[in-house]
C-alpha cells in the first residue's frame, strides 16, 4: 500500500513536469477503489483520534464496561452464575411463575469509587421504561448487550446504568445502540426492569455508528 502523502507528492510532480511516470517493473498497480478505501480508513482513524483528543481536553473519559467492575468482581460473578446453574439443574421441579422460573438479575452493587463524579463517554443499548411514537423519555437504562432486560436476563447491577436527563428525548427504537456522555455517580437506583449500581446524568446522546 502506498502512503497517501507519497501519492500526493507524486501527483504534484506529474502536474509540474507535464510528463508521465511509469510504475517500476514488476510493481503491482494499486486499484483506484483500494486507494480510495485506504484514504477513507485513514480519514476515519484521524477523525477518531481528534475526537478522543477533544474529549480529553474537555475532561471526558471514555469507558469500557469492564471498567465499571471493581477488582475481583469477575471472579465473584462467575461463582454466582455457577451457584445459579447448580440450583437450576439440581433435578428439583421448577414451578411456573416461581422465582426459579424468572430471569433473575445476578451480581452485586460493588462499584469503582474513583468513577464517582467523573464525566464519561460509554457505548451501550437503551432500555426505556416506556416507549411510543410520542413518548418523551427522561429516564432509561443503558446496558452492554442487545436485548438485556427485554428478551434476555438483566446484566449485573454494576453493569447497568440508570440514565437521567432534564431534557426529554425521543427514542427511535426500543433498544438502540448509542454513545452517551454525562457525569457518572456510584448511586444505586431500583426499577421493575433491573437495578443499577451506577447513575448517570446525561449531557448528550448519539447513535452508535458501526
Amino acid at each position: 500500500m502506498r502512503h497517501p502523502i507519497s501519492l500526493a507528492l507524486l501527483a504534484l510532480c506529474v502536474a509540474a513536469c507535464g510528463s508521465e511516470i511509469e510504475a517500476p517493473a514488476g510493481a503491482d498497480p494499486v486499484p483506484q477503489e483500494q486507494g480510495a478505501e485506504d484514504q477513507s480508513l485513514a480519514a476515519l482513524a484521524m477523525r477518531e483520534a481528534e475526537e478522543r483528543e477533544a474529549q480529553q481536553s474537555q475532561g471526558i473519559r471514555e469507558l469500557g464496561w469492564e471498567e465499571l467492575m471493581p477488582e475481583g468482581e469477575e471472579e465473584r460473578l462467575a461463582q454466582l452464575y455457577q451457584q445459579q446453574m447448580q440450583m437450576l439443574y439440581s433435578g428439583a421441579p421448577i414451578a411456573e411463575g416461581s422465582a426459579g422460573d424468572q430471569a433473575i438479575q445476578i451480581g452485586t452493587f460493588n462499584t469503582v469509587a474513583e468513577l464517582n463524579g467523573v464525566r464519561v463517554r460509554i457505548p451501550g443499548y437503551t432500555v426505556p421504561f416506556e416507549f411510543g411514537a410520542d413518548a418523551k423519555i427522561t429516564e432509561f437504562l443503558l446496558v452492554p448487550y442487545f436485548g438485556a432486560c427485554l428478551h434476555a436476563p438483566p446484566p449485573p447491577p454494576n453493569q447497568t446504568l440508570f440514565v437521567m436527563t432534564d431534557d426529554p428525548i425521543t427514542m427511535r427504537d426500543l433498544a438502540q445502540a448509542v454513545w452517551i456522555e454525562g457525569t457518572l455517580y456510584t448511586q444505586t437506583q431500583e426499577s421493575e426492569l433491573a437495578d443499577a449500581a451506577y447513575t448517570l446524568e446525561l449531557e448528550s446522546i448519539e447513535i452508535y455508528e458501526y
